[in-house]
């Protein structure tokens, strides 16, 4: 933990550091490493990998320009881009929508308010929908009854977040 955190405070890539620190922990501790291994979900590691290789590969498309161009002449306010967040998290699940409206913030609004729409939103919207997040899916069968409860709740909370954020 000394180790993590030293070179934390380094600025030295996060990336780099758990891949360096977490390999250490692997090849000196008493545990093997394939009882480690086990309680990793490959296909999920899997699904994450391929999913930001897509987002990035999307991001560099015309396609995604054309949308930039789309998107300033549908988002000009709070609303329609909690609104359109909603949606497109909804579509793609709310890790892959925050990647892309970043770049979309970054260049179009870039400033606290919008930031604080999109966390807002990104944290609720993840629970309208199954796909409304990964976390969704990993747990969808220990709460198949359950799921029903989280159309209401989760647009009764986007709109309370817009109301406060509106104020604020």
């Amino acid at each position: 933990m000394v180790l993590l955190s030293v070179l934390f405070f380094l600025n030295v890539p996060m990336e780099i550091v758990s891949i360096g620190v977490g390999s250490f922990l692997l090849i000196t501790r008493r545990i093997k490493p394939e009882k480690v291994y086990n309680f990793i979900d490959f296909r999920l590691l899997i699904l994450f990998i391929g999913l930001f290789i897509v987002i990035k590969g999307f991001e560099k498309s015309n396609f995604f320009n054309e949308l930039v161009d789309y998107f300033e002449i549908i988002v000009t306010t709070p609303l329609s881009l909690v609104f359109s967040f909603v949606l497109l998290s909804n579509i793609v699940s709310n890790v892959p929508a925050v990647l892309i409206f970043k770049s979309l913030i970054e260049n179009l609004f870039n400033n606290e308010n919008t930031w604080l729409y999109l966390a807002m939103s990104s944290t609720f919207s993840g629970n309208l929908t199954i796909l409304g997040s990964i976390a969704n899916i990993i747990v969808i069968e220990g709460a198949s009854s359950k799921v029903k409860i989280g159309i209401p709740v989760t647009l009764f909370f986007i709109l309370a977040g817009f109301l406060i954020l509106s104020l604020y």
